[in-house]
């Protein structure tokens, strides 16, 4: 009988390379939201891949970029942190984006790592083939891969490939969680990110990332046997509060009924969501309010 293995394994690269869309696809449910707009992802995610032979927990980290406030600040750190606490790293770049210097600084930092690093090429499928070759030897002219993998997340293309070789190279160990568990997060904290998403996806450019989401409640059942749950949407300014809201509170009402299809998708049960809308001034520099809201550099220590 062979060895079960198992390992935990960062995904680092700049904001919108696809690495939420990476992880979903590996574990086949919406564990990381996915946007268009970078700054998605928050908090570092670990998704957990689980097989018969072997269990592989994937830490989706924040997009790294230069720090605008505190929140990009504990978004850089969530990153960067994770890189000497893992068994494997992937380095997620666009195949369709020249290396830049966000991607130099993430080299930089890589530099001091002396766990295996894995190249992955995402988005091979918004490219030509004969435009792979140069991107890969840019990068392989920059350091020294483990491997290297050009994949597409949204059709699948060679990411079985790259699970496979992952496995084989993590150590025996033991299974860390139960089978059927996809993350290490509570549900408040996956249900907010959901409704995070749709207010990126509604709002486009009027509402930039300085919102956030507060679950208060995820308890009783009303008479129609339905999960309630309560939540505020945090912004900065009084004029965000109004977009979100929206004329006759239409806007509002279109981001709870596209979260709450995507939370009764994903818990399995019929919920009563309700929304709220609050302002907290420049809340994304106040440390305590950060904290409040799981944003907390004291969990980062190494």
């Amino acid at each position: 009988m062979s060895e079960h293995q198992s390992g935990f394994v960062a995904i680092i690269g700049r904001p919108n390379v696809g690495k939420s869309t990476f992880m979903n696809r590996i574990l086949g449910e919406k564990v990381a939201i996915m946007s268009p707009k970078a700054q998605t992802t928050r908090n570092r995610i670990n998704g957990i891949y689980t097989t018969p032979d072997a269990q592989i927990v994937f830490v989706d980290t924040p997009g790294i970029h230069k720090p605008k406030n505190a929140l990009d600040d504990y978004m850089d750190a969530a990153a960067l942190s994770t890189l000497n606490q893992v068994d494997a790293v992937l380095f997620m770049v666009a195949a369709d984006e020249a290396m830049g210097p966000g991607d130099q600084y993430i080299l930089n930092q890589l530099q001091h790592v002396t766990k295996p690093v894995y190249l992955v090429i995402n988005k091979i499928d918004l490219v030509h083939p004969d435009d792979l070759l140069p991107r890969i030897t840019q990068y392989q002219t920059a350091r020294q891969f483990a491997e290297v993998f050009p994949i597409s997340a949204t059709q699948g293309n060679n990411v079985e490939e790259l699970l496979t070789t992952l496995t084989a190279a993590l150590p025996a160990g033991p299974q860390y969680y139960p089978a059927d568990q996809l993350t290490d997060h509570p549900e408040y904290f996956v249900v907010g990110e959901l409704i995070r998403e749709q207010i990126l996806h509604l709002t486009h450019d009027e509402i930039p990332h300085s919102v956030a989401v507060e679950v208060e409640r995820m308890k009783d059942r009303t008479e129609a046997g339905k999960l309630i749950i309560e939540a505020y949407i945090i912004v900065e300014r009084p004029g965000q509060k109004g977009i979100i809201i929206g004329k006759g509170g239409a806007m509002l009402k279109q981001i709870g009924i596209n979260a709450r299809r995507e939370i009764e998708s994903l818990l399995g049960d019929r919920v009563n969501l309700k929304l709220w809308v609050r302002v907290q001034k420049n809340w994304r520099d106040n440390n305590q309010y950060l904290r409040s809201l799981g944003y907390n550099k004291k969990d980062l220590r190494q």
